[in-house]
C-alpha cells in the first residue's frame, strides 16, 4: 500500500523557520545588550592602571566607582591581597578622565555610619604633572563608625550634665526657685521696693518717707511762691530796701565831703596857727554840719535795718 504525502510538511518547515529567525533575533539583541553594557562600561575605551594600597578593603567590591568631584572617573577591576599583607585596589581609569589625576592627587576610602563605602580622589593642583600608568598610591582611610564609641561616651556625659542640671537639687533648680520668688515680689502689692528693700516693713516705711517729703516739697513750693512775692514783688521789700540804700549812698556822699572839709580846715590850722580862735569857730560850726550828717546818716541805717528781710540781727555800721 503506497503512503500519502503529508499535508503538514510545508507549515511545519515554515514553523521551524520562524521559531530559527526569532532565536536568531534574540540572540542578536543579546549581543548587542551585552556589547552596549560593555560599551557603557568603558570595555572598549583606553585606560589606565591605578593601584591604591590599604591596610584594610572592608565594604570595597568589585565594580565600585572611583569618583571626583562626585564624578565616577574610573571603576574597581580586582582587589588582591599582596606578600607583606596589605590590600592592593586595581582601578581601571578611562584616559579622558585620567587627566584629573595628579602626582600630587589624594586617594581617601571613606566608610559611613549606615556602612557604605566611597573611594574618593582628590587633586588640589591640577597643574601638576599627570599620574603616570600603573602608579601605586596609599589610601587614606576616614571611617566614621569609629567615631561611634566617641560619639556615644559624649552623650553619656551630656545625659549626665542635663540631669544634673535638671535635678531637684541642682543650682539651675535653686536658681529657677529663686526666680519664681522675685516674679511673685514683683507682681505683689510693693513691686521692685520689696525686693530691694527685703522685707515688708522697710518697704512701708520708705513709702511713708516718700508721701511725707512729697507733702513738705507741697509746703515749700507754697512758702517759696509768697517769699518771691513778698520779697521781689512790687510792693516787696527789695524795691523799698533799693530805695533806702540808695538815700544812704547820698549820705554818705555828704559826710564824705564834710570830712573832707574837716582835713582841709586842720591842714589851714596846722599852718596858720596865730590865726587859731578863728579856726577853732569854723571847726565847731563844721564839727556841728558834721554830726547833723552823721545823723541822717544813723537814721537812713535804722530804717535798712528795720526794713532788710534776710538779716534780722545783724545791723549796717558805718566803718
Amino acid at each position: 500500500m503506497k503512503e500519502q504525502p503529508s499535508a503538514a510538511s510545508p507549515s511545519a518547515r515554515n514553523l521551524e523557520f520562524k521559531a530559527a529567525l526569532l532565536l536568531a533575533l534574540l540572540l542578536l539583541l543579546i549581543a548587542g545588550t551585552v556589547v552596549y553594557l560593555l560599551y557603557a562600561r568603558g570595555a572598549f575605551e583606553e585606560s589606565q592602571r591605578l593601584v591604591l594600597i590599604a591596610e584594610d578593603s572592608e565594604g570595597v567590591t568589585v565594580g565600585m566607582d572611583l569618583t571626583f568631584a562626585g564624578f565616577p572617573i574610573g571603576r574597581v577591576r580586582r582587589i588582591e591581597l599582596a606578600e607583606d599583607g596589605v590590600t592592593r585596589i586595581i582601578i581601571d581609569v578611562p584616559r579622558k578622565d585620567a587627566r584629573w589625576l595628579r602626582v600630587s592627587s589624594v586617594f581617601t576610602l571613606t566608610r559611613g555610619l549606615l556602612g557604605n563605602t566611597a573611594l574618593k580622589a582628590f587633586s588640589g593642583i591640577l597643574s601638576d604633572p599627570p599620574l603616570p600608568d600603573g602608579a601605586e598610591r596609599k589610601v587614606l582611610l576616614g571611617d566614621a563608625t569609629a567615631e561611634i564609641p566617641r560619639l556615644v561616651a559624649d552623650m553619656r556625659e551630656l545625659v549626665s550634665n542635663l540631669r544634673a542640671l535638671t535635678a531637684q537639687d541642682s543650682s539651675l533648680a535653686a536658681s529657677l526657685s529663686n526666680v519664681r520668688d522675685v516674679t511673685e515680689k514683683l507682681k505683689g502689692p510693693r513691686g521692685a521696693l520689696g525686693i530691694l528693700l527685703g522685707n515688708e516693713a522697710d518697704a512701708k516705711k520708705l513709702i511713708t518717707a516718700l508721701d511725707r517729703t512729697n507733702a513738705l516739697l507741697v509746703r515749700v513750693d507754697g512758702l517759696v511762691a509768697k517769699v518771691d512775692a513778698q520779697v521781689l514783688g512790687q510792693d516787696g521789700l527789695v524795691p523799698e530796701a533799693r530805695a533806702a540804700i540808695v538815700q544812704l549812698n547820698a549820705a554818705l556822699a555828704d559826710a564824705r565831703a564834710s570830712l573832707k572839709k574837716v582835713d582841709a580846715i586842720l591842714a589851714d590850722a596846722q599852718v596858720a596857727a596865730g590865726n587859731a580862735r578863728e579856726a577853732t569857730a569854723d571847726l565847731a560850726a563844721l564839727r556841728a554840719e558834721v554830726d547833723t550828717s552823721l545823723r541822717k546818716v544813723s537814721r537812713m541805717i535804722d530804717e535798712v535795718n528795720r526794713r532788710w528781710p534776710f538779716a534780722r540781727d545783724p545791723k549796717v555800721k558805718l566803718p
